[in-house]
């Protein structure tokens, strides 16, 4: 009896630990994109606006981000997306506001005058054992059945060339766009950074973790002057500009992670002219 008593007592101190384990988020399996490079053959991709808001993954019953938390949706946002049905996608107001997306991800209730100015812009079947170009087809049909203003398929384009290309992503960034988004129509879906997945914008961008801040000089004498960052290859360097002063009077916190863009890379491998963008939301 002892022997039970003494079981029980150690099952209920480490239940907390359990109950912790279950509730931590798990990452949904995404396929993440490289860089792309001058030089490979465009024609064997799909082409799309890299749009500025907020990835979002629906298993077929929940919306998660890419950390694997639950976004509180409102259920009739939730009821257009198709059950059992995993999408890849990205929840999206429109061009420049990713703040008003983040935010609206952020809050633990739904409110629904918000949320009606949301897509989900459904780019993705992950579990669709098929090629992209196949993935693509099944996916709009799926949407075009869903018939719900809340869902819709991300517009896909064929380009012959890389001037082509260029000249795409001149006209989406004159207009306000991000940049581009481009998959390869003969590839599967990969659960990892895969080359069949590439992003092009004029400027490149990259995130990391902030680690430390750097006191400021000058006119910034008693503010921050600059952060220092590690990215998640473990390389560190300093971002000095981009801040507005009152970001430079409240810095983002250490362990916070940040977009910064940038141009090409130093000889050492380092970010080139790296600039504070913004301040990634919690996932």
């Amino acid at each position: 009896m002892e022997y039970v008593v003494i079981l029980v007592m150690l099952l209920a101190l480490a239940w907390p630990h359990f109950s912790l384990a279950a509730a931590s988020p798990v990452a949904p399996p995404l396929m993440l994109a490289k860089t792309f490079e001058s030089g490979i053959d465009v024609s064997a991709y799909f082409v799309s606006e890299k749009l500025d808001g907020v990835r979002a993954y629906w298993n077929g019953r929940q919306l998660l981000t890419r950390s694997g938390r639950q976004i509180r949706a409102p259920a009739w946002f939730l009821a257009s997306l198709p059950d059992d049905t995993p999408l890849d996608g990205e929840l999206w107001a429109g061009r420049g506001e990713f703040a008003f997306v983040s935010g609206l991800v952020r809050r633990h209730k739904a409110e629904d005058d918000d949320w009606l100015r949301v897509k989900y812009m459904a780019f993705d079947l992950p579990q669709l054992a098929a090629p992209y170009s196949e993935r693509l087809w099944v996916l709009r049909t799926l949407i075009a059945q869903q018939k719900s203003p809340s869902l819709k398929a991300l517009e896909q384009t064929r380009i012959s060339g890389e001037q082509e290309l260029q000249q795409h992503l001149q006209q989406i960034t004159a207009g306000g766009g991000e940049g581009l988004m481009l998959r390869r129509a003969a590839s599967l879906y990969q659960a990892k950074r895969s080359d069949d997945l590439l992003k092009l914008k004029l400027v490149q961008d990259d995130e990391a973790v902030v680690v430390g801040h750097v006191p400021g000089e000058g006119k910034y004498l008693g503010a921050m002057g600059s952060l220092l960052v590690r990215m998640d290859d473990g390389r560190e360097f300093r971002i000095g500009t981009g801040f507005s002063d009152d970001e430079r009077d409240h810095p983002p916190a250490r362990g916070t992670r940040i977009t910064f863009s940038y141009n090409g890379l130093t000889e050492h491998g380092l970010p080139r002219f790296a600039r504070f963008v913004r301040i990634r939301p919690a996932e």
